[in-house]
This record gives structure tokens, sequence and C-alpha cells, in this order.
């Protein structure tokens, strides 16, 4: 692993960086945090559309679906750039960065030329339709129905948990066609409109008083068979291509940010007086010796997917070690502020406007979201470690 850019990567780097520093929203933090759920929506959807009509999203897409082709080390780099330039995320984040490389993937030349374009553009939001009431970590344990009818599958299901569920035009829904043979088998994975007759969609609120979660409830949805994605009965593998595209890249973003946050913890300790506890300088070294690691793991990552072309189950240790980073950095900033750490942004006396407080109870979901860390765990011992599986 040489973790020296070459010259074009450079190039690729200061070209986005020259961009976002012309153009990348400066102090929109404590704006955006005052607008509820919609406004915050529709202002990162605003930012995605800028940078698609600038050919910044999507860039390690295929030329030919709008990408700009960019190698994974390149769509690092720019997810690392994003991070630095602490520019918003985009509004389709499920949509560009795990449903549309899994349409490129799997899908045939009539649903990439119906959906690639406009998941890119932000016309067409998508969530993802996987974690059900009874089968969240086992996700192969799903009820789902889906019945074929003719021309169409008449879709009964119920999923939770479904990030920007309510906003969603589009979800990848993940069902069960065929009861026949194991739990993996008789899968199919559908593209189901969200606007179509039979849906319902019901916020879920978090602890940190938001509803970007949503429990989502189909009802007799006609589903047309087109919108298979992969085959019928193929479901199993191609979730699978979804969930190691959720579970790879992210931490290139991610190290930037922990490596920010850490470097205004540091700030917050001497202003609040904590710069002389011998405890929490220690667990600040600490924490930066985990941020470190994470980082050359992720490039360690980056470098076997670019190897062998597809993310690999690396991706399972990354998720779990930063998701559990995460809850402690948040943890040990909270006891660096004190009391101070529990006013919420609408204090103007909130730190940061309040960014830690959210971090923090946010935070206790990380290890939920994307499979579970005990999930992560057996994933790492069996396809990793070599171990036998504990099942």
């Amino acid at each position: 692993m040489d973790l020296n850019l070459s010259p074009s990567q450079i190039a690729f780097r200061d070209e986005i960086r020259a961009w976002l520093s012309a153009h990348a929203p400066k102090d929109w933090q404590r704006e955006y945090n005052a607008l509820n759920m919609t406004g915050k929506f529709e202002f990162l959807r605003r930012w995605q559309r800028q940078c698609y009509d600038a050919g910044w999203a999507g860039v390690s897409w295929p030329k030919e679906y709008g990408g700009r082709g960019a190698t994974l080390i390149e769509y690092a780099i720019f997810l690392e750039e994003m991070a630095r330039a602490r520019a918003p995320q985009f509004a389709n984040v499920l949509g560009i960065g795990i449903i549309g490389p899994t349409i490129i993937a799997f899908g045939d030349a009539a649903q990439k030329q119906r959906f690639l374009s406009r998941i890119l553009s932000g016309d067409d939001i998508w969530c993802q339709g996987f974690s059900e009431p009874e089968a969240g970590s086992d996700l192969a344990s799903i009820r789902s129905e889906a019945v074929r009818d003719g021309d169409h599958f008449i879709v009964n299901a119920h999923k939770v948990w479904n990030s920007w569920g309510w906003a969603a035009d589009y979800c990848a829904l993940l069902t069960r066609t065929g009861s026949g043979g194991g739990k993996h088998e008789g899968l199919t994975y559908l593209l189901v409109d969200m606007h179509a007759p039979g849906v319902t969609v019901r916020p879920l609120k978090q602890m940190t008083a938001e509803s970007e979660f949503a429990e989502l409830y189909f009802q007799d949805v006609r589903v047309p068979a087109g919108n298979v994605l992969g085959g019928e009965g193929n479901g199993w593998k191609v979730a699978l291509g979804t969930l190691m595209h959720e579970r790879s890249t992210y931490g290139a973003r991610l190290s930037v940010t922990f490596e920010q946050q850490f470097a205004r913890m540091v700030e917050l300790a001497r202003e609040h007086g904590r710069d002389g506890d011998p405890v929490i300088r220690q667990r600040l070294g600490q924490l930066y010796a985990e941020i470190q690691i994470f980082r050359l793991n992720q490039w360690r990552a980056l470098t076997r997917a670019t190897q062998t072309g597809i993310p690999g189950p690396e991706g399972s240790f990354l998720k779990l070690f930063w998701s559990e980073m995460s809850q402690r950095l948040h943890q040990l900033a909270m006891e660096i502020l004190g009391p101070h750490g529990m006013l919420t942004p609408e204090s103007p006396d909130a730190p940061d406007s309040g960014e830690w407080l959210y971090g923090y109870l946010r935070s206790r979901g990380h290890t939920i979201a994307a499979g579970t860390s005990e999930i992560q765990r057996n994933i790492v011992g069996h396809n990793v470690l070599g171990l036998p599986k504990s099942y």
C-alpha cells in the first residue's frame, strides 16, 4: 500500500479542492440547524444539484451513466476533500452511494437509463427497504411478500428504520418471492415507486428530536416485473452488493471528520480548563491513535477493493470500528463540556451550536445502522479471520 498520491491523483485533488473553495457554502451549519427536517432536506438537495451541474455528483460512476469515471482512490479523495471543506452532504446519499452502484452492477439497460441520471441530479430520492421489525440484523429472515401476478408483483411488506424514507421517491425493497430452500433463497430485490397506491410512510422520531428515519407499509402495492433488479430469486446476492457499498467507502469522509472533531475537542478542553486533567489528556491521546488506526485501515480496504474490483469484508471491520469510536469520541466531548454539553441548538450558549449534543445522541444509532456491531463481528470473524460461524 502506497500512501503517496500519484500526479494524476494530486491533480484530481487540487481540482475538487479549488472548486469547493469557490462554491461550497461557508458557515452554513447554524442556519441549517435551525431548519426543520424538510428545510434541511431541501437545503441538501439544492447543494447536490449544484454539484451535479458542475460534474461532481457520482464521481466514481462510469461516464456513460453521468459520473466522472473516477477511480476508487479518487472517490476517497473526493470524500476527504468534501469533509475538509466542511461541505454539506448530498440529499440523495443512499441513491448515489449504494443504490445507484447496485443498479449499475445488476441492472438491465432500461433500468439504468430510467433511474441513474435522476439519482445523480436529486430529482429522484431513494431509500433502502431492508430491515423489518422481526428481521433487522438477521436480514435473510424477512417476511415481506411479493407474489407474481402476470407482469406485476403484488407486494405486502412492513419495513422499518428507513433513512429519509419520508422524502423518498423510490425504495430498494428486499422481498420474499419464494419459500423453497434456505432462508437466503427465494429473495427478490425490487425497485418500488414510493408514490404508488398502497404505500404508507410513518416518520419515526429519534432521541435527537428529528425524524430522519421512517417506517414503511406496503399493502397490495403493484410493482412492474421490469423493476426486479438482478433477476427473480437473486435478491440475496444483490442485497449483499448493496451492503458492501454501504460499508466500504463511507469511512473516507469520516476519517477527516474525526480529525476535525478531535482538533476542536482539544480546543474545548483548553477553553473549559480540562487540558490539565491527566485522565482527559490520556483519553485524548488514545482517541488520536484510534483515529489514525481507522484512517490507515480505510486506505488498506480501499487498496484491496482497487485490486479486486469489489469491496471486501474489511468494510465490516471499518464500520464496527468507526461506529464504536464515534460513541467514545462524543462521550469524551460531553465530559469535557460538562453541563454546557447538555445545551440544545436553540440555546445561544450551546457550544458549537449544539453539534456535540446532537452528535452524542445520534452516535447511539451508529452501532445499529448498516448492520449491528454484533453482526459486524460475526462477519469479520468468519470472512476475515477464518473462524467458524457462531450459528
